[in-house]
């Protein structure tokens, strides 16, 4: 099962011209950069989590030499641009619209190699971060520290510590304290990277505080302790409720639904295949040892609810099923508001092109 996607790769002259066009494609949809030094694991981090490529296949994936960007449009709150950047890129090579590139962009991801010396890697994310704030303000700017899965805990922390002063002192230095940076710790063997993109992407949805809101709502009346929107194809949440979330936790609910995709695989295709793993049909639900119940609902064919409760507050089923019945009505709700705006900016992109394309905004006729 995997989401619409599709690939471009080229030089900065190419991909700028394609993000100019993109400004008038009839969906608009925020662009994420992944930037860093050669080998610092950028293409391996792509491939592990929109491909599901096996973390240990990505030891032999080539460096990249090109730009390349890829589409990724798994549902409507998860639909975005991943523009994947060579290390060796120039800022300063006239071919290289880095204005053009850096105005459409939503976030901007500095993948830094926590086992190699990271002196140069900070000089370039700080050329990058200035160079991007310029151009767009409103740019989020993600630090992943990235292969910690070699690092003790200790040294993880003594790491995070070390580049998060080194970033900010030279934004000090420069005057830019208002430029904010979110770092992470990171790792493709691990879901630590499934969490940070899951904290990238968040950022980009607008209607975040709404689906945190609905969340909070259908947990608060259903006696359910905790509760993950998820994107099933690349193990992303768009939303959770207000409580905290722990990663062992998020790790289990990531592990269901591999479980949950892997048996309706085996056991839920009919005779022909034709069918998908995931559909209105799709529910789960495992009971943990330590009297916890995870409860799976399929929301839309792309999005599925994961919940946390208590046995004895998983005897009122009935009680959560109505919940859920009305959080997934008013999430359609939501994603008609999203279509009627998307349809409007649609309907202004088209008539801004054409009165680029002709002129006084007329059309060009046939000779």
């Amino acid at each position: 099962m995997t989401g619409a996607r599709g690939a471009v790769c080229g030089d900065g002259a190419l991909l700028s011209v394609l993000a100019f066009s993109d400004s008038f494609s009839s969906e608009v949809k925020p662009r994420i950069l992944l930037m860093g030094l050669r080998r610092s694991g950028k293409s391996s981090i792509q491939k592990v989590v929109f491909h599901k490529m096996s973390p240990n296949e990505t030891l032999f994936l080539e460096s990249t030499n090109k730009i390349c960007r890829e589409d990724v449009s798994n549902s409507s709150f998860v639909s975005f641009q991943i523009w994947d950047f060579p290390g060796q890129i120039d800022f300063f090579d006239p071919t290289f619209d880095y204005e053009m590139i850096f105005r459409g962009t939503g976030a901007l991801i500095f993948v830094i190699d926590s086992q190699d010396d990271y002196v140069e890697a900070l000089s370039r994310l700080h050329l990058t971060v200035t160079r991007a704030y310029k151009v767009n303000p409103d740019i989020n700017f993600e630090v992943f520290i990235h292969k910690v899965d070699g690092l003790s805990d200790d040294h993880k922390i003594e790491k995070q510590r070390d580049i998060h002063k080194r970033a900010n002192d030279d934004l000090a230095d420069a005057g830019l304290e208002r430029i904010h940076l979110s770092f992470y710790l990171t790792s493709i063997y691990d879901h630590s990277i499934f969490e940070a993109f899951s904290k990238v992407v968040q950022k980009l949805i607008p209607q975040l505080p709404t689906l945190e809101n609905l969340l909070n709502i259908f947990i608060s009346n259903s006696g359910i302790e905790k509760a993950f929107l998820f994107d099933v194809v690349s193990k992303i949440y768009i939303a959770t409720d207000s409580s905290p979330v722990d990663m062992q936790t998020y790790e289990v609910c990531c592990d269901m639904i591999d479980v949950v995709i892997d048996i309706s695989c085996i056991y839920g295709l009919t005779g022909d295949a034709a069918g998908s793993p995931y559909d209105k049909e799709s529910m789960a639900i495992i009971h943990l040892n330590n009297t916890t119940v995870m409860y799976l609902k399929e929301v839309t064919k792309f999005l599925a609810l994961v919940c946390f409760l208590r046995e004895e507050s998983f005897e009122r089923k009935g009680l959560i099923d109505y919940n859920f019945h009305c959080f997934k009505k008013a999430i359609e709700e939501v994603f008609d508001v999203r279509l009627k705006v998307q349809k409007s900016r649609k309907l202004l992109s088209q008539r801004r092109w054409s009165k680029l394309t002709t002129p006084n905004g007329t059309q060009a006729q046939p000779h």
